[in-house]
């Protein structure tokens, strides 16, 4: 709420946040990067401040825990889709290491990638690779 110098309300309205915005889409989008990154959940709003200033608030171990159990569920629910309602005509599999280590080795993920009929690609499986 805004007020003016004489304590009457006045209508404000953002040119760049549109109402009930409580943070911005590429914020959201940097927190799955950041804990891929391996910033744990406690450090998340200290890593943001970085970025957005010391405003970085509401962002605290629990908010982040419950947004790495949604995207947990996003993630189940993906992998459980069904895959034959396309035909698959190309099937590419591949393992991609990243920078990340664990115990002292590179860590891979192995990525499963379809072409249907209509020659669009799709993510089919992404999994942990060793």
């Amino acid at each position: 709420k805004v007020r003016s110098r004489t304590g009457t309300p006045v209508v404000f309205r953002s040119a760049l946040v549109p109402p009930y915005v409580r943070k911005a889409k590429a914020i959201e989008a940097a927190l799955p990067w950041l804990y891929l990154k391996g910033i744990s959940t406690g450090q998340m709003q200290e890593a943001l401040a970085v970025r957005v200033g010391p405003e970085a608030k509401g962002l605290s171990a629990s908010v982040v825990g419950r947004l790495k159990a949604e995207w947990q569920a996003e993630y189940t629910h993906w992998r459980q889709r069904p895959l034959d309602q396309d035909r698959w005509v190309y099937l590419w599999a591949d393992g991609i290491y990243s920078g990340l280590r664990a115990e002292g080795q590179r860590l891979c993920v192995l990525v499963v990638i379809g072409v249907n009929e209509r020659g669009e690609k799709h993510f089919l499986a992404l999994e942990d690779g060793v």
